[in-house]
């Protein structure tokens, strides 16, 4: 069972106001990875990670054709490094993105003032410490 609570989603929702948003790492259909800076990561529900993709470019474009996905979570100060791993699914429309788009930081919505953007949300299938211990694992 994945349960991110507490701690974990006080530091993932307040990422960027402390100067260190998340990494999202994703893959292409042929397997060529990517890797970019999201500062506007939240957590959705207790399970579910959810940012505001406003580039469009090629994570978006990676997450259409394979949805694995890895958040990556690091704070240096608190000797914190987490992976978050799981499935995204687009939000183009709808009242999951206008939830996104009102719950994202307002920096990060400040950059994109007429919602061009489309939610994402990353059902989360494992929580994995940098050593590779396993936290928690959906069962």
């Amino acid at each position: 069972m994945i349960s991110i609570t507490g701690e974990s989603r006080d530091q993932l929702n307040r990422a960027l106001d402390d100067g260190i948003p998340c990494l999202v790492g994703t893959a292409s259909a042929d397997g060529q990875p990517q890797i970019s800076l999201k500062g506007s990561i939240l957590v959705y529900d207790d399970e579910t990670l959810a940012y505001w993709e406003r580039a469009k470019r090629s994570a978006l474009e990676n997450v259409g054709v394979n949805p694995k996905v890895v958040v990556f979570y690091r704070n240096p100060g608190e000797r914190v490094n987490l992976r978050f791993q799981g499935t995204a699914t687009i939000h183009d429309s709808g009242p999951i993105k206008d939830e996104v788009a009102d719950r994202a930081v307002e920096r990060e919505m400040s950059r994109d003032p007429e919602r061009h953007g489309v939610a994402v949300l990353v059902k989360v299938d494992r929580i994995v410490e940098l050593s590779g211990n396993v936290l928690q694992e959906r069962g």
